[in-house]
Parts: C-alpha cells; sequence; structure tokens
C-alpha cells in the first residue's frame, strides 16, 4: 500500500479528502478501487484519533458509507439463471458517491476559478465618486445626436409594438391625409404641452400602417424645417420631440 501524509487542515471534508486520495492513486473517479481507497481513508481517520483531534461527524459518516460500499462490492454474486429479455444493468453501489465527488469537485472549481478572479481584482483600485458641484457652471448639458438611423430604428420598434398590440377584428375605413395637414397636427400637439415636449411614440396614436407613415414623413420634414428638434438622453433611451413653439410658414 502507498504511503501517504496527511494534513488536517488541508482538507474541507470527506469529499475533499476522498478527492484528494483519489488523486494521490491516480485512478478513474468513476472506477473508484473501493479496496484501497477504503484502506487509505480508515488511516487518515485513526491518524486523526491517535493524535487525538476531535473527528468531524461527518467524516465518521462517509467512513461507515465507505465500509458499506466495499462490502457490497465483496459479497459474491448470486448465480441465478439470466432472462436476457428482462435483463437490466445492475446498480453499482459506487454510483451515488461518484455523484456527490463530481459535484463537489465542480463546485470546488467554481470556487478557485472566482478565488482568482478576486485575486486579480484586488490589484483595481477605485476612489468613492467626487462632489463636482462647484465645476457646475450652469451650462446644459448637450443632448446627443439623433441620427436617421435612430429615428428609423424607433419607428420599426413602435411599428412592432402596434401589431403586436392590435386587435383580431377591426374595421378598417380609408382616409387620405397629406404631409402638410400631419405636420400641423404633430406641431399643434406639441403646442398644447407645457414644455412643447413630447415621447416620440406619443405622436403615433393613429392605428393603420399608411397612417403612421405620413406622420413619420411630417416628422421628418419638421426637423428638416428646424421647426422640432429629436432629442435622446442617453443611448438607447426614449427619443423626445422638441417644438420651438414656431408654426408652418
Amino acid at each position: 500500500m502507498v504511503e501517504m501524509n496527511f494534513k488536517v487542515e488541508a482538507f474541507e471534508g470527506p469529499l475533499d479528502l476522498l478527492l484528494h486520495l483519489i488523486g494521490q492513486l491516480e485512478v478513474d473517479i468513476y472506477d473508484i478501487p473501493m479496496a484501497e481507497i477504503t484502506d487509505q481513508y480508515m488511516e487518515f481517520v485513526h491518524t486523526m484519533q491517535e493524535m487525538e483531534l476531535d473527528v468531524a461527524s461527518e467524516y465518521l459518516v462517509m467512513a461507515a458509507t465507505l465500509l458499506a460500499i466495499k462490502s457490497k462490492m465483496l459479497l459474491p454474486k448470486q448465480e441465478l439463471e439470466i432472462d436476457y429479455d428482462t435483463l437490466e444493468e445492475e446498480e453499482d453501489p459506487r454510483d451515488a458517491l461518484v455523484e456527490k465527488l463530481m459535484e463537489y469537485k465542480r463546485f470546488k472549481e467554481a470556487a478557485k476559478e472566482l478565488k482568482e478572479k478576486e485575486a486579480e481584482r484586488s490589484f483595481y483600485f477605485s476612489k468613492p465618486p467626487m462632489d463636482l458641484a462647484e465645476y457646475d457652471d450652469g451650462t446644459k448639458v448637450a443632448e446627443l445626436d439623433v441620427s436617421l438611423n435612430d429615428m428609423l430604428s424607433a419607428f420599426n420598434k413602435m411599428l412592432r409594438r402596434k401589431k403586436l398590440n392590435k386587435p383580431l377584428h377591426t374595421r378598417i375605413t380609408t382616409q387620405e391625409i397629406s404631409i402638410d395637414d400631419r405636420m400641423n397636427s404633430v406641431l399643434g400637439k406639441l403646442h398644447q404641452q407645457t414644455n412643447h415636449r413630447l415621447r416620440f411614440d406619443e405622436l403615433f396614436e393613429e392605428q393603420t400602417k399608411e397612417q403612421l407613415v405620413v406622420t413619420f414623413l411630417a416628422l421628418l420634414e419638421l426637423m428638416k424645417r428646424k421647426l422640432v428638434e429629436v432629442e435622446q438622453s442617453a443611448s438607447f433611451a426614449d427619443l423626445y420631440v422638441q417644438g420651438k413653439g414656431e408654426e408652418l410658414s
């Protein structure tokens, strides 16, 4: 039998000890030689007792489990007539133990990886946020530039949302409306607001796709004429339409 020296403080529990023994013996965890592993494990427990150390109950429970598995594997198998039609694979007494060991091994490896990340993070230093009020000169932070792609993306999202919310049964009537009329309608909605400002999708209350497209084209024309501005406070934030309080000429 291979002689082994144990350091009690190196093991976090019986499963940790078993993984250590399996590694020392260089055996397959799915084919554990129960005789050798059990003997080595019992030697460890006896060493702890001889050193008058308190042996945790979990170590004793595992010792009893190993002895039980070892006994089952040493029992002679009964010779029975084999019915190959109903033959099932015989359960290995080690299966439950192997399952626990593999689960523990996964958690141990994950803990090791987290420990390494913690050590790596320890080399980074941060400072608490500073009060920058004294540097505030009252200048308004410029809104992010809104491109045509941002407008089209917001319009497409609104179309998909309205399609999902569309009733199963509806009656559609044709109503033609010009872009100029829609431009006046958009400006009218903005003027009704205290700050002449509305969220982008609040301008699209129409239920037909044709009306939504006309409203979108009207909004683009208003932007071109610099009668409205479209603002966005941050990336991926909602778009807001800001009127300048002017009428169509």
